[in-house]
């Protein structure tokens, strides 16, 4: 087997108009298509990040609630690679996002923090 990248992230949201907003007017993402699937009551947004990795944000009626935050088995975070993390850091914030204060990473000395989508889902920022 030879896997070439990752092709997408799949990620569920509870409130469809909430998460739209804010994976595209906060955080930016270029809308790719998007969809509602009558036969399944639930929209299907897929989302680039600089045209290249595609997130699919989907809504499903009553989807069961994250058991625990970050370290329930499954997914444990999403992480974005900015080059300057201050200035995103700025940016979410005047945005009205919660971010926790920068850290260093005590393995690469790269800096990085951490903010919740409106699910609760950890979103990381990673300085290059």
């Amino acid at each position: 087997m030879n896997l070439n990248k990752i092709h997408h992230i799949a990620i569920i949201c509870s409130n469809y108009e909430i998460s739209k907003a804010f994976y595209t007017e906060i955080l930016g993402l270029r809308i790719l298509n998007e969809v509602y699937r009558e036969e399944r009551h639930s929209y299907k947004l897929d989302l680039m990040v600089n045209d290249v990795y595609q997130i699919e944000l989907f809504s499903f009626p009553n989807p069961p609630k994250r058991p625990t935050q970050p370290e329930a088995v499954g997914l444990r975070h999403l992480a974005f690679e900015v080059s300057a993390i201050e200035e995103a850091v700025e940016e979410l914030a005047s945005k009205g996002v919660e971010v926790e204060p920068i850290r260093i990473d005590p393995l690469t000395d790269k800096k990085f923090t951490f903010f919740q989508d409106p699910d609760g889902l950890p979103i990381e920022l990673y300085e290059a």
